[in-house]
């Protein structure tokens, strides 16, 4: 409800401009009746209101000198009405150029009252319309410059942007907060608006949570199609102010999300840096360590000091050897040396114990990280950073035991083979060729890598390098603009159209041309159609 306060010395006035329309209905509430201009000040320091109706001529202060001293001072930013039975230009004048709303002559009309209370209610609608846009306009903009430090391409302005409007204190971690995988089907395309919801509702849930560092919070960071997180700017100060362990805190934190959005919650902290200035180290530590911790057992919150950390504590031992020839063996794509090698490597570190295992473990994959740069110059360390964790996730097999490595290390091979190969081209022109024959049917990614014996993860990623957006995106917006066409050329019904493109839910149809057009499919119809 929208507050407003009446003001005049004429208590007759006051209690017939309360009764004269139906307020409530109209979306307000009368939140303050005042006689003078001095009590209704006094009233304005303390309580925000939306709406002021006052009189102009009363004691002790007039409602000019009101209107005045509140916008001089900037006490409130309410819509003012002036209220007068002097039906004087100059008053008018004096009004206006104080930035006052409107002007009613006594005695007061209903209908008249009525005119500016809806015109005030239109403008406050406007205003917050306006203030939504320009929030999310300095949110983008913020996220923007958070990015270029991620990223590490960044200068000095972006720097001192985002020092001016995060509270930064401490030393500086980038954390990924993003919903379990697992329960996420990523197989059924049409769940794509749910799942976009739902990292939706993270995002408002972290900001409701952390209200003071609300700004803190970037959304959809992740290089990886298939990760709907939100990015987290975490400092020192943070639970410092709260007198917690940092661990403490962030798995408080973790409970309070799971809480809202009644799913599990996953959160990665890349390693600590001095600055915000340095936050792109934390974030690639944080990319690597998303990938390994597929082989680790499963928590809610992971931090990279304790995960990843490669030298020798608790008497864990690094099984150089044993290692090396799990490398080359995957090096070489020779399954049966590569079972082989992986068995021999699990034997030792199990006859070692205590730490060994997460230790040797965390070495492979980051040398397999390098080993996919060494095939490749062009390849982004992020890509190969999501491969590695799509093939970690099985839920079939132990999280990294014997047979989760044995099939993770024969299925890096190909991938490392394919690299090698560059067959990107050829490939993806008949993968064109079979979007543009059966674009209509349920096409997957992974169908189509086990068609063309290639990774389907490398396939995106040489997908996405060529087209410069996913293969899921390229598919849709083919079927959108075949649906577009057809919109035009002929009079079949829009849900009919919807199926002959590959969608049987019309909603979620409709909902993807309006992304893709910026319209409905009828209203795209008329529109093309008259020109």
């Amino acid at each position: 409800m929208l507050k407003v306060m009446l003001v005049d010395d004429e208590p007759f006035i006051l209690q017939g401009l309360q009764i004269v329309i139906d307020w409530e209905a109209e979306g307000f509430e009368i939140a303050a009746v005042m006689s003078n201009g001095r009590d209704a000040l006094e009233y304005l320091k303390k309580n925000k209101v939306d709406l002021i109706i006052s009189d102009i001529q009363m004691p002790a202060m007039t409602g000019l000198e009101l209107l005045e001293a509140i916008r001089k001072d900037n006490v409130s930013d309410a819509r003012f009405v002036i209220l007068s039975g002097y039906d004087n230009f100059a008053y008018t004048q004096k009004a206006i150029r104080n930035d006052c709303t409107d002007y009613i002559l006594k005695p007061v009309q209903a209908e008249d009252l009525l005119h500016v209370v809806r015109n005030v209610s239109s403008l406050k609608e406007k205003d917050r319309e306006e203030a939504e846009k320009r929030q999310e306009f300095e949110e983008a903009f913020l996220a923007r410059n958070i990015i270029a430090l991620l990223k590490g391409k960044y200068d000095d302005s972006n720097l001192e942007y985002v020092n001016h409007h995060l509270q930064l204190s401490g030393g500086v971690r980038y954390v990924d907060i993003e919903i379990e995988a697992s329960v996420l089907d990523f197989d059924s395309e049409e769940d794509d608006s749910d799942r976009r919801l739902l990292q939706k509702q993270l995002l408002a849930a972290c900001r409701d949570i952390m209200r003071e560092n609300e700004g803190h919070f970037i959304f959809d960071v992740s290089y990886d199609e298939k990760s709907y997180d939100v990015g987290f700017i975490y400092c020192d100060n943070m639970a410092f102010r709260h007198d917690l362990d940092e661990n403490v805190f962030l798995e408080n934190f973790a409970k309070k999300l799971e809480g809202i959005v009644r799913k599990p919650v996953r959160i990665i902290c890349g390693k600590k840096v001095p600055s915000v200035s340095a936050v792109s180290k934390s974030y690639s530590s944080c990319c690597m360590l998303n990938s390994i911790i597929g082989f680790h057992d499963r928590k809610s919150v992971y931090i990279y000091e304790s995960e990843a950390q490669l030298e020798k504590e608790n008497n864990a031992v690094l099984c150089k050897q044993s290692l090396d020839a799990v490398l080359s063996a995957i090096e070489k794509n020779d399954k049966a040396e590569i079972d082989s090698s992986v068995e021999s490597l699990y034997s030792e570190m199990q006859k070692l114990g205590g730490n060994t295992i997460n230790l040797n473990i965390n070495y492979l994959l980051f040398q397999l990280i390098h080993l996919a740069g060494e095939q490749d110059n062009e390849v982004n360390q992020e890509e190969v950073v999501q491969y590695i964790t799509e093939s970690s996730f099985e839920e079939s097999v132990n999280r990294g035991g014997l047979e989760h490595m044995k099939r993770f290390a024969g299925e890096y091979a190909e991938y490392l083979m394919n690299l090698r190969k560059n067959v990107s081209h050829g490939i993806l022109a008949d993968i064109e060729k079979e979007i543009k024959e059966h674009y209509a049917e349920n096409i997957r990614l992974r169908d189509l890598g086990e068609k063309y014996f290639m990774n389907s993860s490398y396939l995106g990623q040489i997908f996405r390098k060529k087209y410069n957006q996913s293969f899921k995106d390229y598919l849709t917006t083919y079927r959108i603009n075949v649906a577009a066409k057809e919109l035009v050329r002929t009079d079949k019904k829009i849900n009919q159209i919807a199926e002959e493109v590959g969608y049987r839910d019309s909603d979620y149809f409709i909902r993807k041309f309006i992304e893709i057009n910026g319209c409905t499919p009828s209203k795209y119809r008329k529109k093309n159609r008259e020109n």
